[in-house]
């Protein structure tokens, strides 16, 4: 008698087989049409952390731009990274950051990173954009662990996917 529950017929997550296998999904009969998504994501800190980063002061060197270029290569690695992703052409990457100062006693400061990344294929690319913010977060984290070991990646997401089957999609308000 097998203890392995059997999946609904019309499951939602297309990873898995008929059998409830893991496997990576066909897209050979999909068309290559443009795709585009963005993600973000930010990481708080101490003041004196965000004034090192926002100064060009850190012991390591350029924070933002070698966090922008570990966000761009991990894009291009996501395959590599992620078991059932597939390799993909991709046309372009973009990863930018903003310096947040607190506002007030109840946030902190912080650096957001959004990351565009785009393809002309069979399949989208959200998952690519997902991992180069982490990627580009987890830079900063450890470009700045030093003075800093007390820093929160948080708000990780998708923010906006377009192309497709499934079309449009524009992420809600952030939680609070």
């Amino acid at each position: 008698m097998s203890t392995r529950p059997t999946p609904p017929s019309a499951s939602p997550l297309t990873h898995f087989d008929a059998q409830g296998q893991a496997h990576m999904v066909d897209v050979a009969g999909k068309a290559a049409t443009h795709r585009v998504a963005t993600a973000g994501g930010r990481i708080e800190m101490q003041t004196a952390t965000l004034a090192l980063i926002a100064g060009g002061t850190a012991k390591k060197g350029d924070v933002l731009g070698i966090a922008r270029i570990a966000g761009i290569q991990a894009a291009k690695k996501t395959s590599d990274l992620i078991p059932l992703c597939h390799p993909l052409a991709i046309t372009r990457v973009a990863v930018d950051f903003t310096l947040h100062d607190a506002p007030d006693a109840a946030s902190l400061p912080a650096v957001s990173c959004t990351a565009t990344v785009e393809t002309v294929g069979p399949t989208g690319v959200e998952m690519e954009a997902l991992t180069a913010v982490q990627v580009a977060l987890l830079t900063i984290y450890d470009m700045c662990k030093a003075a800093d070991r007390g820093m929160t990646i948080t708000g990780v997401r998708l923010l906006e996917k377009q192309g497709g089957k499934s079309g449009h999609f524009v992420a809600g308000p952030a939680p609070a």
